[in-house]
């Protein structure tokens, strides 16, 4: 492993050094790219732990990773109350949202480092980590390799490999067996994933199949919130579809669709929350062309006198759930592979989607065995089964009431994770 390193930190150096133009032509232009570029590179400050305690260590990438692990660093801080519990996440917007949730959880919260020996040892030097959880599959070969020169015990938790991707890493099987093998566990989703990670190289004896830690997460407003948000809204008994991480080509098969539905359902509205920022423009341009009134969230309009608010907060997405109707789930009519339905679900709502959900398929192949949710392959059988949501209170109501079994019969993977961090 040794040599493989060596060779590894050689040709990523190497290739920062060709891309250095294009790296600083990003950093330039893009914003987003510098957050937390120079504390990537190794340059980390003194964080506010105890290093006469011991210190568990998560990272999470970005936003949805950071509200998978939520309700596991919560958990981990009830268990170890005298542990430092640092938090890391790789973009901006994932430490927004690590502010916002757990902030008053962890002890601190900064980015991970890139890839290079020297930012990792300086990270490692910095943090003191005596156990590190990485959320979902993350495989960066020099962190996990310098952590066991530490013997300190790495683990992946919520890991997931979809059949999309498996077939790239099956393809590098070579360069990912010894890092695999550098993990103390690997702990996935469905054993699917298990099937598929261990295909690519993991060792089966550290190998196992967790669960989701979405199935997890509770609900984070209580049933006075959920009013009080649906009045801030003026819903005012409304039904509110959410259209939640849209792609481009899906807003407008989501406006079609409402636009025809709200000519028979004069109750309905529409919350419609594109997944990138950068497209925010553009859906504002196809708001106006649809000649229905809409409202900016970022402005704090309502459902007063609006058909349509546009999400362009961030952060809020989880609790717009808590008083839709049901949630339409994009990028699964694109070629994304989807987004995870069970945000909506663990609010006990009925999902839509694309049938273009591979990065979900074994989460969409649990859930369409119930009502909880349903796959469109057309703009035609999705406003089928709009209809049907809105039409038949029965069909509905046993359609909730799947969500809600679902999550009762399939919660425990944050206590798995507890008990192996009790246990090593």
């Amino acid at each position: 492993m040794l040599l493989f390193c060596f060779l590894y930190n050689i040709v990523v150096i190497l290739l920062a050094i060709v891309l250095l133009p294009v790296i600083l032509i990003a950093l330039a232009a893009v914003p987003k790219f510098r957050a937390g570029f120079f504390t990537k590179l190794g340059f980390y400050k003194n964080l506010n732990i105890d290093k006469n305690k011991q210190t568990i260590f998560f990272h999470a990438v970005s936003v949805g990773e950071v509200n998978a692990i939520e309700a596991l660093v919560k958990k981990t801080r009830e268990a170890f109350p005298d542990c430092n519990i640092v938090l890391s996440t790789t973009t901006k917007t994932g430490q927004e949202i690590a502010h916002k949730k757990l902030e008053k959880i962890v002890n601190a919260i900064t980015y991970f480092p890139f890839d290079f020996f020297f930012s990792v040892n300086s990270f490692l030097n910095t943090v003191h980590p005596d156990k590190i959880i990485i959320a979902e599959t993350e495989i960066w070969p020099d962190f996990v390799y310098l952590a066991g020169r530490r013997d300190i015990p790495v683990y992946i938790v919520n890991g997931r490999l979809s059949p999309n991707s498996y077939k790239g890493y099956k393809r590098f099987s070579f360069f990912f067996k010894p890092v695999l093998a550098c993990y103390r566990g690997i702990f996935m989703q469905t054993q699917g994933d298990v099937e598929r990670i261990l295909d690519v190289g993991a060792k089966p004896e550290i190998t196992k199949c967790m669960g989701n830690l979405k199935f997890d997460i509770k609900p984070t407003l209580d049933s006075e919130q959920i009013t009080q948000l649906a009045q801030s809204l003026k819903l005012n008994g409304a039904r509110m579809i959410a259209a939640a991480s849209t792609h481009k080509g899906e807003d407008e098969i989501v406006l079609n669709v409402f636009k025809d539905l709200k000519q028979q359902f004069s109750d309905i509205k529409l919350l419609l929350a594109p997944r990138h920022p950068e497209r925010y423009a553009r859906v504002t341009e196809l708001l106006e062309q649809s000649g229905l009134s809409f409202g900016k969230r970022s402005n704090n309009d309502t459902f007063e006198n609006n058909d349509i608010i546009m999400l362009d907060t961030m952060g809020e997405l989880m609790k717009m759930f808590s008083v839709c109707y049901f949630a339409f789930i994009g990028g699964s009519f694109s070629s994304t592979g989807g987004h995870n339905p069970l945000e909506a679900n663990i609010w006990g709502k009925p999902v839509l989607s694309g049938d273009c959900v591979f990065n979900f398929k074994d989460i969409y192949a649990f859930l369409t065995k119930t009502n909880a949710a349903k796959l469109a392959k057309t703009e035609t059988e999705l406003k089928e089964d709009m209809f049907k949501l809105l039409n038949d209170r029965d069909f509905y109501n046993k359609a909730c009431e799947d969500t809600h079994k679902i999550f009762e019969e399939n919660s425990g993977a944050v206590d798995f994770v507890i008990n192996i961090l009790s246990r090593q």
